[in-house]
């Protein structure tokens, strides 16, 4: 497996990072890599939706699961957890992959999501994440998402934001998969 840079985003204050070229049918796969994704509201979620080609609005629809583990920095608690209020059943809104994330300047959103087939026109397109975050309780969450966005057009955009106020630092680098 080897991965072929694409492209950066890059946030500063940004109400979203939105990546409209670059997906096509060159690869099979695409991973965005999310590096430092620093939320400018406390408790705030990060999150991704998609557009079909010559959509607009993103707001495919998706059908998804989360579940995380995590450890308070002060070692009062762990915990390996599943909670259906992240879930999606043929939901249209933006999917979150980070829950409850702290917006000091020490803390960040880290991971990968990994995007199948997009350009496929004949199955559901889908998708696996993992990031690892600091809670807005000083805990370390390792969180993973996965699901399909149920559409057999093809995706060619993603957008990625913070639920309730801006990204204000961090970059997401697309690469295909070979």
């Amino acid at each position: 497996m080897g991965l072929t840079y694409i492209s950066t985003a890059t946030a500063s204050s940004s109400a979203s990072l939105d990546i409209t070229s670059g997906i096509d049918s060159t690869y099979n796969e695409y991973q965005f890599h999310f590096v430092n994704m620093n939320i400018a509201t406390d408790a705030d979620e990060f999150s991704f939706q998609v557009n079909a080609d010559g959509a607009s609005g993103f707001n495919e629809t998706m059908t998804t699961t989360l579940f995380t583990a995590y450890h308070a920095e002060n070692d009062a608690y762990a915990h390996l957890g599943y909670n259906t209020s992240s879930d999606q059943a043929q939901g249209t809104g933006y999917q979150t992959l980070s829950r409850n994330t702290a917006n000091n300047a020490d803390a960040g959103v880290n991971g990968i999501l990994t995007l199948y087939a997009p350009s496929s026109t004949t199955y559901v397109k889908h998708f696996v994440c993992r990031v690892v975050y600091m809670h807005e309780h000083d805990d370390a969450w390792d969180v993973y998402t996965a699901g399909y966005i149920n559409t057999t057009s093809a995706i060619d955009e993603i957008s990625f934001k913070a639920m309730a106020g801006n990204i204000d630092s961090g970059t997401i680098k697309m690469f295909g998969v070979s």
